[in-house]
């Protein structure tokens, strides 16, 4: 993960970028910029995590995490704005207008 400055500051993994994505938005990030391991490819995420009703037929150890939340859990979701290719593997080398999420179209 890339903050606006152009510094790494996380390493989040999934098998698709979304997956990562949603594991940055459940921390409560909102503007996500994840660099794809091993290539130049960014991906661009809005997240968000609100708190919903924990199911019926959720596992023991979320009923007792949402048991410290009045019944409710986080529950993450994104949407993906873009993607882009940076011009130089150095982070520092490339432009800062990368490094933050575009505006929805």
């Amino acid at each position: 993960m890339i903050n606006e400055k152009g510094e790494e500051v996380g390493t989040y993994s999934g098998a698709q970028p979304r997956d990562a994505a949603l594991k940055a938005a459940n921390r409560g990030i909102t503007n996500i910029v994840l660099r794809e391991k091993g290539t130049k490819k960014l991906h661009y995420f809005n997240g968000r995590r609100e708190l919903v009703p924990a199911p019926a037929n959720a596992p023991e150890w979320i009923k007792k995490a949402a048991a410290e939340n009045k019944g409710k859990i986080y529950k993450a979701n994104v949407e993906k704005v873009g993607t882009a290719t940076l011009e130089y593997s150095e982070l520092e080398r490339n432009p800062k207008s990368l490094f933050k999420v575009p505006s929805k179209k």
